[in-house]
């Protein structure tokens, strides 16, 4: 019997040898996501033997990057987006720019127009979130300072690009491009902009208005009905409802409409539960995102044109990472931030597809240029996992060696020391707060009202401006280096308070504050249980494990209430 079902083929298809490659690719200590690059060229048009439906990978790819977006939208809030505007924004633009003019120049050595150079650049210029994603939750770091600085940086990257896309049509005729443009898109350039930018405008301002209360409200009565799948489908259909609904009513992309309503959903307390029930789905379905990847490439372009093709890598990995790391360190973030930041940009992805494409459809892109977009994705994705994992170490190496990398780490920073006027009751037998986060609030809250004086140390510079405007003290910077306790005055301080879960950022700052102050007491917390008991064996302080320390809480509360009451007889009554 004959089935046409290219879907289920696709699927099958793409899931097992993905399957395959992805485990024998983590057996020989390579990232899985390498195993499914290669899944899609092998079952794509440029192999030879079985090919999947393009059309429909990239369709189900589009699923994933919604979902993934859906997913970090859950975990940023915000004022997570609020706290890394001042590094995100300016950063973004002119890191979008220096790598657009790379590619501008690259192209014009290549023989090409400058309308032509102008996309290339732009496609080379923006990196992919979902890759990045991978990247931190692989390591942990998604919601860490430097994860929130990167995905941030990304986000503006996303709307910046969202902008592109929307002016490149009624541009198209002055840069160049071969293709008419209908009349209905010949609009006056100001009214192009004008109009995206209140669409863009109205999105976001019904998600933060209409949505902070339509969607909590609307995950409240499907919880009461106590159905698991109609709590699941309510999710899956908010995120790809809502993406979808944006690209067709505001035109804004289908990744960024998602990471809006995670970001709203975020406010519901159903929110932990939320990014639970989809997480398989969006594991599932990233994996055809990079299968889809894969499907595009055409392999013959590593044999025709080599020397383009690296010129190309060479824009993406060490153009970008660079420019990338010189602006996060003139706004005065530490190296291991700047290193990040700099990993997180030296990929490209789904929207260098979208921009490479459009310009294709314009007459603005050779079909030359779509084919070298799709080999810089294919090798800077396979390698971005490798560079991460490179930056602790090439961050020791280069501080060993360097020294202006050493006076870029010791940087005078306005908020990396107390000011003069400190009161001394801060800087002996006062707590030391690492972290100023939902926990490090609490805990100063705490503090706060019990009139225990507290020294906040906080990587995010901007939060410790707003500490200090509030007439708190903290410190800005990484506490694992020796320079921020000691600026905290750890050496007089009666009680160190680590309110991150960075196992090995904990341990360096308590050996610099047992070195300093041997008698302080150590607090500390952490995500794992492994982790937890080895902290507590190896006796570095006060060990609080997430779930221990509810469930002892909870215990607590059940046992009261069913405490044996005192008998009549005790209490003297008849």
């Amino acid at each position: 019997m004959e089935h046409n079902i290219p879907l289920i083929t696709t699927l099958a298809a793409g899931f097992s040898i993905a399957l395959i490659l992805g485990f024998l690719a983590e057996r020989i200590k390579v990232p899985a996501l390498v195993g499914y690059l290669v899944a899609g060229i092998i079952i794509g048009p440029g192999t030879p033997g079985f090919v999947a439906d393009v059309h429909l990978a990239s369709q189900l790819s589009e699923i994933g990057v919604m979902l993934l977006m859906f997913g970090v939208g859950l975990h940023f809030s915000l004022n997570d987006l609020l706290a890394v505007k001042r590094i995100a924004v300016p950063g973004a633009v002119v890191q979008m720019a220096l790598a657009t003019v790379l590619g501008m120049l690259v192209a014009w050595w290549w023989g090409w127009s400058w309308g032509s150079g102008l996309i290339f650049g732009l496609a080379l210029s923006c990196a992919s979130t979902v890759v990045l994603l991978k990247a931190l939750e692989a390591r942990g770091v998604l919601e860490s300072m430097n994860g929130r600085i990167a995905v941030g940086w990304l986000v503006v990257e996303d709307l910046a690009t969202v902008l592109v896309l929307v002016l490149l049509p009624p541009l198209a005729g002055v840069l160049g491009g071969t293709v008419e443009v209908p009349a209905v898109e010949s609009k006056p350039l100001w009214t192009t902009i004008g109009q995206t930018l209140l669409q863009v405008s109205a999105f976001i301002a019904l998600m933060l208005i209409a949505g902070r209360r339509v969607l909590p409200w609307l995950l409240w009565q499907i919880s009461r009905t106590g159905s698991r799948e109609l709590f699941t489908l309510s999710v899956i259909t908010a995120a790809i409802g809502i993406a979808y609904g944006a690209a067709q009513l505001f035109s804004v992309s289908f990744a960024l409409g998602a990471f809006f309503a995670g970001m709203v959903m975020r406010e519901s307390e159903f929110s932990h539960r939320a990014a639970q029930e989809s997480l398989p789905l969006r594991d599932a379905f990233s994996v055809l995102f990079f299968v889809s990847v894969g499907m595009l490439f055409e392999p013959a372009i590593l044999m025709e044109q080599p020397v383009h093709v690296l010129g190309v890598v060479a824009i993406i990995i060490v153009g970008k990472s660079i420019a990338a790391l010189a602006l996060v360190l003139a706004f005065r973030y530490p190296l291991n931030t700047a290193l990040t930041v700099s990993a997180s940009l030296a990929q490209i992805g789904e929207f260098s597809f979208i921009l490479a494409g459009l310009g294709l459809s314009l007459g603005l892109l050779p079909a030359e240029g779509m084919s070298l977009v799709l080999a810089g994705a294919l090798i800077s994705i396979a390698l971005n996992p490798m560079l991460f994992a490179a930056i602790e170490p090439l961050r020791r190496w280069v501080l060993r060696r360097s020294e202006l990398a050493r006076r870029l780490e010791q940087r005078g920073d306005p908020y990396a020391e107390l000011p003069m006027n400190t009161e001394r009751k801060y800087l002996e037998g006062q707590v030391v707060l690492v972290g100023y986060g939902r926990v490090g609030k609490r805990i100063a809250s705490a503090l706060e009202a019990r009139g225990i004086p507290y020294v906040v140390a906080e990587q995010n510079r901007e939060l410790v401006e707003d500490l200090r405007k509030k007439g708190m003290v903290a410190v800005s910077g990484n506490a694992a280096e020796p320079s921020v306790l000691i600026q905290a005055h750890i050496a007089d301080a009666a009680m160190l308070v680590v309110a991150t879960s960075d196992s090995l950022d904990v341990r360096q700052m308590a050996d610099t504050a047992r070195t300093l102050n041997p008698g302080i007491e150590i607090v500390m917390r952490t995500h794992s249980e492994d982790e937890s008991l080895m902290l507590r064996k190896e006796g570095i302080g006060t060990v609080f494990f997430g779930e221990e320390e509810l469930a002892r809480s909870m215990t607590c509360h059940v046992l009261q209430r069913f405490a044996p009451q005192s008998s009549p007889s005790a209490t003297g009554h008849a």
